[in-house]
């Protein structure tokens, strides 16, 4: 009997000592398994997975550029670890890696949608934007207002998309809403399909679009499908949260608001100055602003050769010919010189005229030394002022497509053709240095060589005017009785614009 009652006392202390045992094991492994941002730590690198778009990540003039880029990059300092980039080919791949776990942040202008929630975390929201529809002002065709105005009509979004998970639950109730998915393009891409007529809607955040609009004359925004939802970093669900807190902290810090807000500026305020040709402004600074400035054109073309009036139109593209302008990026002056390229040259203080100016011949004469000596002019200026507007790695790129299309990547009025492929996936997904406003440098050269030729024009008619007045019996030239010859011939072999533009 003594033996059969102790028993199962035995058995209670077997289980108590083997439970015992299984939570100092566990306890032991806790205290020995990093957590996820330990690891980070420990690894020294931060894994961010992105697009190569302008909204997020780019090469700018040969550095990485993009709001998503430089906000990981502060996020990578602020851990103390190394930022690696991860670019997947497609939108909908994004996810794909963060399922696989390939990446530990997908920063990528992401709104917080419920369907992400069942599969992803997200850090703090950093911006809000509205999933608008965005259309193509055509005469006598209304603006859409409402779902139905968008029956019967080819919509065009990105697969894998917040716009798409939308329309997916609107279709509920409006079930002759119908719309197609595209794998391949980028947001601009879409754009470019709705500025070419290819589709009558596209849908994207409105903030998204705001930056590029300045960029698509004719296209405009039509309504929003819901009130403006959450922008965040996309990560795994993870058992510890350690990264979500790191992300919580990074974010609350006054650094980190500062630093969005001067991004917002830099990347979603951005307007494109290159898109238009103001007669009228430019002759209110040639008598406002010009006279002045005149001098130092032309003593910068006594030291360093390079033609004045080319100077003169570059200041103009660049600064309007104002001493004290400067850029959301900090470049300023009358050349709008970054510091690294005014200490290169010399040029202590960007806002004094005569360094600036002089500051920008030398500089344009150390931009001219990337392009091949073989290239003449003005072929070989055009390209370099292409190069230093969009860097030589983007401007190198477009010469491999030219090339490629069998045309002379050594004559700009080839080159500029496919410029503009770079902002196109199918076409910058092939060349080394990816994603580029490739219109931007297209419309930069074109206003210039516009500038050169009525500055030209204008110093004609001043040394018209000063004969005559040598000699009232000539006759007189009148500026509003010429037809800018000159002008008009030159306009005949402009840069045709981007059809983007």
């Amino acid at each position: 009997m003594f033996e059969l009652r102790q028993k199962p006392h035995f058995r209670e202390l077997l289980y108590f000592w083997i439970l015992a045992g299984l939570a100092v094991l566990l306890t032991t492994i806790s205290l020995n398994t990093p957590t996820q941002i330990e690891a980070i730590k420990k690894k020294g690198v931060l894994r961010v997975a992105t697009r190569n778009t302008p909204m997020t990540y780019f090469i700018e003039k040969g550095e990485p550029a993009g709001f998503e880029y430089e906000l990981a990059q502060a996020f990578a300092d602020y851990l103390g670890v190394k930022l690696e980039l991860v670019l997947p080919t497609t939108f909908a791949d994004l996810f794909k890696t963060m399922r696989e776990r390939n990446a530990h942040i997908a920063a990528s202008n992401l709104t917080i949608s419920e369907q992400r929630l069942e599969r992803f975390d997200f850090g703090p929201s950093y911006r809000k934007s509205a999933p608008t529809v965005i259309y193509r002002i055509r005469q006598g065709e209304k603006a859409p207002t409402s779902i139905e105005d968008l029956y019967d009509s080819h919509i065009l979004i990105l697969s894998g998309s917040a716009q798409a998970e939308l329309l997916g639950r609107l279709k509920k109730h409006h079930p002759e809403l119908e719309w197609t998915e595209s794998d391949n393009d980028a947001a601009t891409d879409l754009l470019d399909e709705l500025h070419d007529g290819s589709i009558d809607y596209t849908i994207m955040d409105s903030t998204v679009f705001d930056a590029q609009r300045s960029f698509y004359p004719g296209l405009a925004k039509g309504f929003a499908l819901e009130p403006p939802q959450p922008i965040a970093w996309m990560i795994p669900q993870h058992y510890d949260g350690t990264l979500k807190a790191a992300l919580d902290a990074f974010f609350a810090l006054p650094e980190t608001l500062a630093l969005i807000d001067r991004l917002e500026a830099r990347y979603f305020s951005r307007q494109n100055r290159l898109n238009f040709f103001d007669t009228t402004e430019f002759r209110r600074a040639l008598d406002e602003r010009y006279p002045p400035l005149e001098q130092y054109f032309l003593l910068a073309e006594q030291e360093t050769g390079v033609d004045h009036l080319l100077l003169a139109a570059i200041a103009y593209q660049e600064s309007h010919w104002r001493a004290n302008a400067v850029s959301p990026t900090g470049v300023r002056g009358i050349m709008m010189l970054t510091e690294d390229a005014a200490q290169e040259v010399g040029a202590a203080d960007r806002e004094d005229p005569r360094q600036s100016v002089l500051g920008g011949a030398e500089y344009l004469i150390r931009v001219k030394a990337k392009i091949p000596d073989r290239i003449p002019e003005p072929d070989h200026t055009w390209l370099a002022l292409a190069g230093y507007n969009i860097g030589f790695g983007h401007l190198e790129d477009a010469r491999v497509l030219t090339q490629r299309a069998g045309k002379d990547p050594d004559r700009w009025q080839h080159v500029r053709e496919y410029l503009p492929l770079l902002s196109k996936e199918q076409y910058y997904s092939t060349v080394r240095y990816g994603y580029a406003r490739g219109y931007e440098p297209v419309t930069y050269v074109a206003n210039i060589r516009k500038y050169m030729e009525m500055l030209r024009w204008e110093e004609q008619v001043a040394q018209t005017r000063r004969q005559h007045a040598d000699n009232e019996d000539a006759p007189a030239v009148h500026e509003d009785q010429t037809d800018l010859p000159h002008l008009q011939r030159e306009e005949q072999n402009l840069e045709p614009l981007s059809p983007a533009l």
